[in-house]
């Protein structure tokens, strides 16, 4: 089983004009709502390939429902925690420019966060739990170190996406892979990076601080990928970038979903590409069709 863990998810209301002006109305072309989250875009993805799954996080209020039949309607296996407090919406402006208003989240009580901790008895060895996404106000990194302590005392695998001395703090506990993107792995040495070969330096010590697979993605210049044995390189394949939301995420899924059915790195880089790049190349996450159609187009070159 993999679970994916959303700790602050959030109904992504997507709103799209052609020209917004401020201190005006601004008429709507085009509107939706969303199930937001990095965990649920993992999910997602993971039912697209026929990744068995489960969605963990916390939902509450009237925009918890929305996200719960949302899920229910997707088919996403799911099983929140309940709380008291409204999940948050988050505002998607697509117009002149690509703007982004997310609401900090909600508060959760002891007793909400006991429940949700409780969760973790069922991970067992085999099992991969994957943590993406912000932490709720009240939270601190620690908590993410606290679970992940919980699933590698069960012997389960996991996987983290996240940022800074946050991600860092996890490498000592050895996820099974990261995916910082090249300005990420840049800041995380506090570091400019000139060329590939101080990017490949640099990644190499994220598997020496105790990453198993690092990948490193690059926008339209593909991306690297560090197994235990070998380095990797694939460019991007063709297309017309229409949403980068939720691509990051994809590329993490498809890395995690095909490993965990043959342990194949390669191939493994190759899906986790190829459904990166499909969900940039559409308006939502991508489907297993649109991932099929790229998978041809992906060569992988053996750096090292």
């Amino acid at each position: 089983m993999i679970y994916t863990v959303t700790v602050n998810p959030a109904i992504d209301y997507v709103v799209q004009t052609d020209h917004l002006q401020l201190g005006l109305v601004n008429r709507l072309q085009h509107t939706n709502f969303i199930a937001g989250g990095k965990g649920i875009n993992v999910s997602k993805i993971l039912n697209q390939l026929d990744c068995q799954n489960t969605a963990w996080g916390f939902l509450g209020g009237f925009t918890g429902q929305f996200l719960t039949t949302t899920l229910k309607n997707e088919q996403i296996n799911s099983d929140f925690t309940s709380i008291a407090d409204n999940t948050r919406i988050n505002v998607k402006l697509k117009s002149d420019q690509e703007t982004e208003m997310n609401a900090a989240g909600p508060h959760v009580t002891e007793q909400e966060l006991t429940a949700f901790k409780r969760q973790f008895d069922q991970v067992k060895a085999g099992d991969t739990v994957v943590f993406s996404g912000s932490l709720l106000p009240q939270l601190t990194n620690d908590f993410y170190l606290e679970l992940i302590d919980l699933v590698v005392a069960q012997g389960a695998e996991f996987a983290i996406d996240t940022t800074g001395q946050a991600l860092l703090d996890t490498l000592a506990k050895k996820p099974l892979v990261i995916k910082p993107n090249h300005h990420e792995l840049a800041d995380l040495f506090k570091t400019t990076l000139h060329n590939d070969e101080e990017l490949l330096s640099y990644a190499a010590k994220l598997q020496q601080l105790g990453a198993k697979h690092v990948l490193i993605s690059m926008a339209g210049a593909g991306a690297y990928y560090l197994s235990p044995e070998h380095i990797y390189h694939s460019a991007a394949p063709k297309g017309h970038v229409v949403n980068s939301v939720g691509a990051g995420d994809s590329m993490l899924a498809g890395f995690i979903g095909e490993f965990s059915k043959h342990q194949d790195p390669e191939t493994a880089f190759k899906y986790g590409l190829a459904c990166g790049s499909a969900t940039a190349f559409t308006e939502d996450i991508a489907t297993i069709d649109q991932i099929n159609a790229l998978l041809p187009q992906i060569k992988i070159d053996l750096v090292k």
